[in-house]
């Protein structure tokens, strides 16, 4: 009886039923989170048979045989090559899978879709959320020995805005950064000063490596000659060392082959989100800016001259150097540009055979990932598939090329894309694995409205994809995507 009494006074009161209800799921994921690990043992998720690419540790490989050489450049030493680097990875070494029953709990209960009737509610909810990722992370970086999955499953529903959080989670969900706190400093030195080495070396006016070499030359004599007074000796220059010299080894001719490769990367540059103070104007902030991508990018075009620069790769560049340039370390901050170029050969090195035209028809190139997108959908949705592959004639070539290569830069707004990234980054099995899910949720998310559509309608939907898409809502049909059976091996 006073069971049925306190039932029918709640629900005559849905308010305070609401907030009894809140209190208590927080009381039970608090409680669940202490003491899973001793009630239930470890679920493990099948893992692929194809495991997606690994970031791996490009800038160490890229100037590997630099230092050896005694600073000669060859151009064998500098090529980035195919799949020399994208070693895959054992489905162990990943290290994908829960902790407890109560994590995948948690996961669901995160994936839920907010009630649009209690706005209020969904509103405190939403900060609560935010407040414990941001406290998780803050713990999480804070550890001495970071794990990597439970950065991950962090990362996964977003990394909070402001405190560097994200500058510092994007580089250890890259490799940039070792799982050792105590490293840092050493690794973070070491990469800086490579990179300072290979800048003055590839980046330098000509001039100042003769005029060096000049001094060197000059003080190997004087100490030869045991400092005696004599007459003055003119600088002796080769015929290969004037700037209008055509010879192979001219040090001036190297460089005046990049000069279109330049006027390209600073058109482009201009172009990179011209709605951003950041990126766009004269200011002297910008203008920094730009100038620092643009040593990154052409570093890259010399040290892989089979692949050099290919427009939108600044498209990729920009959400990297945006969020370590805004870290608030004075230490990062100073060193941004660095930072920005190893961890930028890095995200391009999972993906890298896609701005090669060479490797197109290979099974690593852009055809074959959107062949895999194709299949990706026709396993999700054979319906939509049917549409758009066979009635209307629509191919993914048309319309996914862009959101593949340039990484969804070009289709979203750039804090969507930042939050995007998080998601990318902490995916174990690699970039490409989860960049495929999201954009055969994009199809997914606008179904009805190609279904409805003929070519030219859904052609001109998908190259104008809609910016009022609800993003976490995109990410979560991404994550409940089945995965393509051509490419995985389910356990049982």
């Amino acid at each position: 009886m006073e069971k049925q009494k306190l039932k029918q006074l709640l629900l005559s009161h849905p308010s305070t039923l609401h907030f009894l209800l809140f209190q208590l799921g927080r009381f039970l994921c608090k409680l669940g989170h202490n003491s899973a690990a001793m009630l239930k043992g470890k679920l493990k998720l099948p893992a692929p048979d194809k495991v997606g690419r690994v970031f791996p540790d490009r800038l160490d490989s890229l100037v590997s045989g630099f230092y050896e050489k005694g600073h000669e450049i060859e151009g064998s030493e500098f090529k980035l090559e195919s799949g020399e680097e994208l070693e895959p990875v054992q489905p162990g070494e990943l290290g994908f899978h829960m902790e407890s029953d109560d994590d995948d709990d948690k996961e669901r209960k995160i994936r839920q879709r907010p009630n649009r009737d209690s706005v209020t509610q969904v509103s405190v909810l939403k900060s609560v959320s935010e407040e414990e990722k941001r406290s998780d992370l803050e713990y999480e970086l804070s550890q001495r020995e970071i794990n990597l999955e439970k950065l991950q499953r962090i990362a996964n529903i977003g990394i909070p805005d402001g405190g560097g959080l994200r500058a510092t989670a994007w580089k250890l969900l890259l490799g940039y950064l070792p799982s050792s706190h105590d490293l840092w400093d050493k690794k973070l030195k070491e990469n800086r000063q490579k990179y300072a080495n290979l800048k003055e070396d590839l980046l330098c006016n000509p001039s100042r490596h003769i005029w060096k070499e000049c001094e060197e030359l000059s003080s190997t004599r004087r100490h030869e000659d045991n400092d005696v007074d004599g007459p003055l000796r003119r600088h002796e220059i080769s015929h290969e060392d004037h700037p209008l010299s055509l010879g192979k080894a001219s040090l001036w001719s190297q460089y005046f082959q990049y000069t279109e490769i330049v006027e390209q990367i600073d058109r482009d540059l201009q172009r990179t989100h011209p709605d951003l103070p950041f990126f766009s104007g004269e200011s002297s902030i910008s203008c920094k800016n730009r100038e620092a991508m643009k040593n990154i990018l052409l570093l890259f075009a010399k040290l892989n001259p089979e692949i050099r620069y290919v427009q939108g790769m600044n498209e990729v560049l920009a959400p990297i150097y945006y969020v370590f340039s805004t870290d608030p370390d004075k230490q990062n901050a100073a060193n941004v540009e660095a930072d920005s170029f190893s961890c930028f050969v890095r995200i391009l090195g999972d993906s890298v055979d896609h701005f090669c035209q060479q490797l197109d028809n290979s099974s690593s190139g852009i055809l074959a990932t959107l062949s895999r997108l194709s299949d990706l959908l026709e396993v999700n949705d054979e319906q939509l598939w049917r549409h758009l592959e066979l009635r209307t004639k629509v191919k993914p070539q048309f319309y996914a090329f862009r959101w593949i290569t340039l990484l969804l830069t070009q289709e979203f707004k750039f804090e969507s894309i930042l939050r995007i990234w998080d998601t990318l980054l902490s995916n174990p099995f690699g970039v490409q694995d989860m960049l495929l899910r999201i954009c055969c949720a994009m199809l997914l998310c606008v179904k009805s409205k190609l279904l409805s559509g003929d070519f030219v309608t859904n052609i001109k939907l998908l190259q104008h994809y809609p910016d009022d898409i609800n993003v976490e809502y995109l990410l979560q049909v991404a994550k409940d995507i089945s995965p393509d059976t051509s490419n995985y091996c389910l356990s049982l």
